[in-house]
């Protein structure tokens, strides 16, 4: 029998952090998934996490837990073939390091994934984003700051973890517009060149940033980095009042994903011209240069 407490720790260590550089995200996913395996398999088996040996992980067990998940947690397919994907790469990694078990990891890495039904992702129009655009107050320092974040995550198609990462030296202003360096998911990086409101718009927010330790271009009211859930919390709370001025906007689930799949929306139009202007002259972005220097007095501290 072979304990498997050693092997796990080298894979979540080892193997993901050190030799794939996976993400934190990625990382925290993995060792997730490990955690709900060990406390179902510790359940079944009447013995400690810690006291689990590799050989009592085989396929019968694996697939009662993956049954599990949909029955007892009520996870989706899509979330049982996540798990799935991390207990096979676990299988992999250990099929190099105990030769023995070969067979087991064999019949574990044929359990095939579960199909899912690919959901149709909502949309916003020129006018609903408009009109959500115009929710914060652009005469205050965080009110700049607030639609400055939905202006590039509408304009950008920006994962929240890549509008929350970007950097102040991943900006660079040109004449007629700003170039973003986004750093992407699965360290995919890629350079984004937006268009002369845009550049506006992020020009009024780092006119009233002020300084701060941190080098992350979007800052909470504490002057540290804006997280994935302060942006989701901000989104809800200008939704609401959206969907006040707006009533087609009271049948929509808006999430950060529905406002990345504005700008493909609009790109599907035959007239560039029309595309260009309804994503790049919304109305309340006019007078942004007066805004700055109506700020720029302002003190971040009182904020």
């Amino acid at each position: 029998m072979t304990d498997i407490a050693p092997h796990i720790t080298s894979f979540l260590h080892q193997r993901l952090e050190i030799e794939r550089a996976a993400s934190q995200h990625t990382r925290d996913t993995y060792a997730y998934a490990f955690q709900l395996l060990f406390d179902f398999a510790s359940k079944k088996l009447g013995v400690r996490p810690s006291a689990l040996q590799l050989e009592q992980l085989n396929a019968p067990l694996v697939l009662e837990f993956l049954e599990d998940l949909q029955t007892s947690r009520g996870n989706q397919a899509q979330t049982r073939n996540i798990r799935l994907t991390a207990i096979k790469s676990f299988m992999h990694f250990v099929e190099y390091r105990v030769p023995s078990a070969l067979e087991q990891i064999k019949r574990i890495a044929a359990i095939p994934n579960k199909k899912t039904t690919i959901r149709l992702v909502n949309h916003l129009t020129p006018e609903q984003s408009q009109i959500l655009l115009d929710v914060p107050d652009p005469t205050t320092r965080l009110g700049i700051r607030d639609r400055t974040m939905l202006h590039v995550a509408v304009t950008a198609g920006l994962r929240v973890s890549e509008l929350v990462g970007l950097r102040l030296d991943e900006v660079s202003f040109q004449p007629h517009y700003v170039d973003l360096h986004v750093r992407g998911k699965g360290r995919k990086n890629r350079i984004l060149s937006l268009w002369k409101t845009v550049a506006d718009s992020v020009r009024a927010w780092l006119a009233v940033r002020g300084p701060a330790h941190v080098p992350e271009l979007f800052l909470n009211a504490q002057g540290k980095q804006m997280t994935r859930a302060g942006f989701e919390y901000l989104l809800r709370k200008y939704v609401v009042t959206a969907r006040d001025r707006c009533p087609s906007l009271r049948d929509k689930r808006i999430s950060p994903h529905v406002l990345r799949h504005y700008l493909p929306f609009l790109t599907m139009s035959s007239d560039i011209e029309q595309v260009s202007r309804s994503i790049g002259g919304f109305r309340s972005q006019r007078g942004c240069v007066e805004l700055i220097a109506r700020h720029s007095l302002f003190d971040p501290t009182s904020c």
